[in-house]
């Protein structure tokens, strides 16, 4: 009986140890699985990571702003000049060379008749200010003589939103007042817009 019972109890201290070495190895599974997730995770990571030209270009980004911030911008007034159906954009630039330039051309090379060129100017000459203003004009449809009418209208208005007490004077000689006179249209029938064919009696 003796030895049937040792027998027992070595078979049952047998079987433990084959539990344990069974728990062993799902323990190494999981942490090999966990280590797994670990090493996938740490890739992503380094994926997600900015690439040195991105690094570069948001440097260069945040130059240009502190070069924006730096550069104050250039002040100017702006009107619009009208006559028949020309029309001007006028800017009074404050700093910059004192010129006229019309179109991207000086202002006795765009009108090459003085009375025109005097047209343009008369308003800048009348507050004494030819020498004080960089004035860039764009101008724009009709004829030569009312653009130069359109700019003076334009550097006039220009000139009162520059300083308001300029508006009495200009006001006086006329140059804020936009002239409404146009030509008439053509009537069908007529030779021009009240003009009637010659009567012929035979």
């Amino acid at each position: 009986m003796t030895a049937e019972k040792k027998t027992k109890t070595k078979k049952t201290k047998k079987e433990k140890p084959s539990t344990k070495k069974t728990i062993e190895k799902k323990k190494t599974k999981k942490t090999a699985g966990k280590k797994k997730e670990v090493k996938k995770k740490v890739k992503t990571k380094e994926t997600k990571k900015k690439p040195a030209f991105a690094k570069a270009s948001v440097g260069k980004e945040a130059k240009k702003k502190e070069v924006k911030e730096t550069i104050k911008p250039i002040r100017y007034f702006e009107a619009v000049g009208r006559r028949k159906t020309s029309v001007a954009r006028v800017r009074l630039f404050t700093q910059g060379e004192k010129i006229l330039i019309i179109n991207d051309k000086p202002y006795q090379e765009y009108f090459s008749i003085p009375a025109l060129q005097q047209i343009a100017v008369a308003s800048l000459e009348k507050m004494k200010c030819l020498d004080h203003f960089k004035v860039s004009v764009k101008a724009r449809g009709g004829g030569i003589h009312s653009q130069a009418e359109a700019v003076r209208h334009g550097i006039s208005r220009a000139l009162v939103k520059f300083n308001p007490d300029f508006r009495k004077r200009l006001r006086r000689a006329g140059y804020l007042t936009r002239d409404p006179r146009a030509r008439e249209r053509k009537k069908f029938g007529l030779k021009r817009a009240r003009r009637a064919p010659q009567w012929s009696k035979r």
